[in-house]
Protein backbone atom coordinates (compact mmCIF):
# COMPACT_ATOMS: atom_id res chain seq x y z
CA UNK A 1 0.00 0.00 0.00
CA UNK A 2 2.98 2.30 -0.19
CA UNK A 3 3.80 4.63 -3.02
CA UNK A 4 7.50 5.07 -3.60
CA UNK A 5 8.49 7.89 -5.89
CA UNK A 6 12.17 8.76 -5.80
CA UNK A 7 13.46 12.28 -5.34
CA UNK A 8 13.54 14.23 -8.58
CA UNK A 9 10.78 12.25 -10.29
CA UNK A 10 7.41 13.86 -10.90
CA UNK A 11 5.17 13.77 -7.85
CA UNK A 12 1.74 12.20 -7.83
CA UNK A 13 -0.78 14.77 -9.10
CA UNK A 14 1.95 17.43 -8.91
CA UNK A 15 1.81 17.76 -5.11
CA UNK A 16 4.67 19.34 -3.09
CA UNK A 17 7.56 17.13 -1.95
CA UNK A 18 6.44 17.16 1.70
CA UNK A 19 3.02 15.78 0.78
CA UNK A 20 4.64 13.25 -1.55
CA UNK A 21 6.79 12.04 1.36
CA UNK A 22 3.58 11.54 3.33
CA UNK A 23 2.14 9.50 0.45
CA UNK A 24 5.34 7.40 0.43
CA UNK A 25 4.78 6.30 4.05
CA UNK A 26 1.84 4.08 3.11
CA UNK A 27 -0.57 5.81 5.47
CA UNK A 28 -2.73 6.86 2.53
CA UNK A 29 -3.08 3.20 1.52
CA UNK A 30 -4.10 2.30 5.07
CA UNK A 31 -6.81 4.96 5.02
CA UNK A 32 -8.15 3.76 1.67
CA UNK A 33 -8.09 0.13 2.85
CA UNK A 34 -9.97 1.09 6.00
CA UNK A 35 -12.58 2.96 4.01
CA UNK A 36 -13.13 0.17 1.52
CA UNK A 37 -12.82 -2.70 3.99
CA UNK A 38 -14.76 -1.33 6.92
CA UNK A 39 -16.89 1.71 6.32
CA UNK A 40 -18.39 0.42 3.08
CA UNK A 41 -19.90 -2.59 4.83
CA UNK A 42 -21.19 -0.41 7.64
CA UNK A 43 -22.98 1.77 5.10
CA UNK A 44 -24.51 -1.29 3.43
CA UNK A 45 -25.63 -2.64 6.80
CA UNK A 46 -27.17 0.69 7.79
CA UNK A 47 -29.00 1.06 4.48
CA UNK A 48 -30.32 -2.52 4.41
CA UNK A 49 -30.29 -3.85 8.00
CA UNK A 50 -32.84 -6.64 7.53
CA UNK A 51 -31.22 -7.98 4.38
CA UNK A 52 -27.77 -7.69 5.93
CA UNK A 53 -28.71 -9.51 9.14
CA UNK A 54 -30.79 -12.11 7.29
CA UNK A 55 -27.63 -13.47 5.76
CA UNK A 56 -26.73 -16.63 7.74
CA UNK A 57 -22.99 -15.93 7.54
CA UNK A 58 -23.49 -12.44 8.95
CA UNK A 59 -25.59 -13.86 11.78
CA UNK A 60 -22.87 -16.40 12.65
CA UNK A 61 -20.24 -13.64 12.70
CA UNK A 62 -22.53 -11.51 14.86
CA UNK A 63 -22.95 -14.31 17.40
CA UNK A 64 -19.17 -14.91 17.48
CA UNK A 65 -18.49 -11.19 17.98
CA UNK A 66 -21.07 -10.92 20.76
CA UNK A 67 -19.53 -13.97 22.46
CA UNK A 68 -16.10 -12.33 22.37
CA UNK A 69 -17.59 -9.10 23.70
CA UNK A 70 -19.31 -11.02 26.49
CA UNK A 71 -16.02 -12.55 27.66
CA UNK A 72 -14.43 -9.11 28.02
CA UNK A 73 -11.27 -10.28 26.28
CA UNK A 74 -11.57 -7.46 23.74
CA UNK A 75 -11.38 -4.75 26.39
CA UNK A 76 -8.23 -2.74 25.79
CA UNK A 77 -7.50 -2.24 29.49
CA UNK A 78 -7.26 -5.99 30.10
CA UNK A 79 -4.87 -6.44 27.19
CA UNK A 80 -2.68 -3.54 28.35
CA UNK A 81 -2.68 -4.83 31.94
CA UNK A 82 -1.65 -8.31 30.77
CA UNK A 83 1.19 -6.87 28.66
CA UNK A 84 2.43 -4.74 31.57
CA UNK A 85 2.24 -7.72 33.92
CA UNK A 86 4.34 -9.83 31.55
CA UNK A 87 6.87 -7.08 30.80
CA UNK A 88 7.34 -5.55 34.24
CA UNK A 89 6.17 -8.34 36.53
CA UNK A 90 3.36 -6.51 38.32
CA UNK A 91 1.60 -8.54 41.00
CA UNK A 92 -1.64 -8.13 42.92
CA UNK A 93 -1.81 -5.39 45.57
CA UNK A 94 -1.82 -7.97 48.38
CA UNK A 95 1.78 -8.90 47.51
CA UNK A 96 2.97 -5.33 48.03
CA UNK A 97 0.80 -4.05 50.89
CA UNK A 98 -0.83 -7.20 52.29
CA UNK A 99 -4.50 -7.98 52.78
CA UNK A 100 -6.77 -5.76 54.87
CA UNK A 101 -6.57 -8.25 57.75
CA UNK A 102 -2.75 -8.35 57.63
CA UNK A 103 -2.53 -4.55 57.64
CA UNK A 104 -4.91 -4.31 60.60
CA UNK A 105 -2.96 -6.97 62.54
CA UNK A 106 0.26 -5.01 62.02
CA UNK A 107 -1.34 -1.78 63.18
CA UNK A 108 -1.52 -0.31 59.69
CA UNK A 109 -5.29 -0.06 59.52
CA UNK A 110 -6.92 2.83 57.71
CA UNK A 111 -7.21 5.99 59.80
CA UNK A 112 -9.54 8.73 58.58
CA UNK A 113 -7.38 11.37 60.33
CA UNK A 114 -4.40 10.45 58.12
CA UNK A 115 -6.33 10.96 54.93
CA UNK A 116 -5.42 14.06 53.02
CA UNK A 117 -7.87 16.57 51.64
CA UNK A 118 -7.41 18.51 48.45
CA UNK A 119 -7.12 17.79 44.78
CA UNK A 120 -7.92 14.16 44.11
CA UNK A 121 -9.11 13.48 47.68
CA UNK A 122 -12.68 13.21 48.90
CA UNK A 123 -13.77 15.54 51.67
CA UNK A 124 -16.96 15.65 53.71
CA UNK A 125 -19.29 18.30 52.40
CA UNK A 126 -21.39 20.34 54.82
CA UNK A 127 -25.06 19.42 54.95
CA UNK A 128 -24.54 15.74 54.12
CA UNK A 129 -25.12 12.82 56.45
CA UNK A 130 -22.07 11.07 57.92
CA UNK A 131 -23.02 7.71 56.36
CA UNK A 132 -23.85 9.09 52.92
Amino acid sequence: TTLSIAEGEGNLWGVPDALQNFFNTGFLGAIITTILGSITWQLVASAFPIAFLSNPITYIFLVICLAFEWTGICGGAWVLAWIMKKMIGFQRDEVYIGTAEEREAQGHKDDADDLQAGTGHMIKLPGFYEDA
